[in-house]
């Protein structure tokens, strides 16, 4: 199979418009398989869901995700719980939901549509909802590489939201003005709230200093909780012994393939991920491998692989965290084409999570890692070691015996 040579813009882009063009033709592709008919009014249950949009920032579109359902409809905006889901149900439920939009200034919370729209994000339960559009909702459906899926959109003119309990924790925080962001979000983590929920309640302005909140496009309040918890995390692993053997990690889901390496170094973090043709991001007849990197001291500058970095540094950072141990991490992601349409970093997350959970396979030295990885990869292991930075300098710091084993792989 032939690999790239030049960055396929499509794989690096992800649904960002890069192109110049005015619709993404994979997100196109999309819309014309999945067109829900819906009038100019609808009543369901939102799981609860909302959506802030990031176009034409800081003026943005705000408003609630309803299916025309009732009852309990939490699962369909709870990731968590989609890790045994296909790839068909996930799409079949997410797009359901359909986007109502309120243009307004990401400082600006006034206006019922917009204080019923902050109530839906921070409800423990799913509320009864009434939304009157002002059109037939239409346009594509919502498809990122952060975010999950979603249904055609429209303006709200009306909106009318069931009274439910917040989440008591969330609720604290959100009437707690002097309480800055990142130590909200921390202690929410800590005390067992779900990372989906966190990630709403950032986007409809929660958490921060009364003054100084504002609404958090989606696509960056899924990143920005991710990357707030992993650091935390990295601060205490930083401070831990190191683990004692090599580990590798695996996990199969929706035809990607997870593979996580630990060596028994101080902590740094690798994700690389390699998309075949034919799979969502990369339409090309060449196969695509993208990565980002960080050394003991952090990270530089924003990686090529985006959100996925950071949600993928979560799921292996709670690990060590728990464990009480450090080690350098290099996660090999395999992107089939059975994985046509992407769902959102979610799915890197919790397979992740899914993958550390699982009893490792343990060996002895590097040689005998790479060894077993070579065997389990469909790519070679020489091509890994090429888009490598932290898997070329860890074996480039063997020592000469070492090395003598393990050169193959460099050559």
């Amino acid at each position: 199979m032939m690999i790239s040579s030049n960055s396929n813009l499509c794989a690096r882009c992800k649904g960002r418009l890069w192109c110049g063009k005015q619709r993404c033709p994979i997100v196109s592709k999309v819309y014309e398989q999945n067109k829900p008919k819906v009038s100019t009014r609808l009543e369901g249950s939102s799981p609860p869901s909302v959506f802030v949009g990031s176009y034409n920032y800081p003026k943005v579109f705000v408003g609630p995700m309803v299916p025309q359902l009732h009852g309990d409809t939490n699962f369909m905006d709870t990731p968590e719980l989609w890790s045994e889901k296909s790839l068909d149900d996930i799409l079949d439920f997410r797009f359901k939901l359909i986007r109502g939009k309120f243009l307004t200034n990401v400082e600006d919370f006034s206006g019922k549509i917009i204080e019923r729209t902050r109530e839906i994000a921070l409800c423990e339960e799913s509320p009864a909802t009434e939304i009157e559009f002002k059109n037939k909702p239409s346009g594509k459906v919502g498809i990122s590489n952060e975010m999950h899926p979603f249904g055609p959109s429209a303006s709200v003119v009306n909106l009318d939201v069931e009274n439910k309990p917040f989440n008591n924790r969330i609720e604290k925080a959100f009437y707690d003005t002097d309480l800055k962001t990142v130590p909200a979000v921390l202690d929410l983590y800590k005390n067992g709230v779900l990372i989906s929920k966190l990630q709403k309640a950032l986007s409809v302005g929660a958490f921060g200093i009364g003054k100084k909140r504002k609404f958090v496009p989606t696509r960056w309040s899924i990143t920005a909780v991710d990357d707030m918890v992993s650091k935390k995390l990295i601060e205490q692993i930083r401070n831990f012994p190191l683990i004692n053997e090599y580990r590798i990690y695996e996990h199969e889901a929706l035809d990607n393939r997870w593979f996580v390496l630990m060596i028994p170094s101080e902590w740094g973090y690798e994700q690389m991920e390699a998309w075949y043709p034919k799979s969502s991001w990369n339409p090309s007849q060449t196969l695509d491998i993208s990565s980002g990197h960080e050394n003991f001291k952090g990270l530089r500058g924003y990686p090529d692989t985006a959100g996925c970095y950071f949600a993928t540094r979560l799921g292996a950072t709670e690990q060590l965290a728990q464990e009480r141990r450090q080690a350098t991490v290099i996660v090999f992601r395999e992107v089939h084409p059975g994985y046509d349409i992407p769902v959102g970093v979610w799915h890197t997350r919790e397979s992740i999570r899914s993958a550390v959970c699982k009893v490792p396979e343990i060996f002895a030295s590097m040689n005998a890692s790479l060894d077993y990885l070579s065997k389990k990869l469909s790519i070679p292991m020489k091509t890994w070691v090429e888009k490598s930075t932290l898997l070329r300098k860890t074996i480039m710091q063997r020592t000469l015996s070492d090395f003598i084993k393990i050169k193959h792989f460099v050559k």
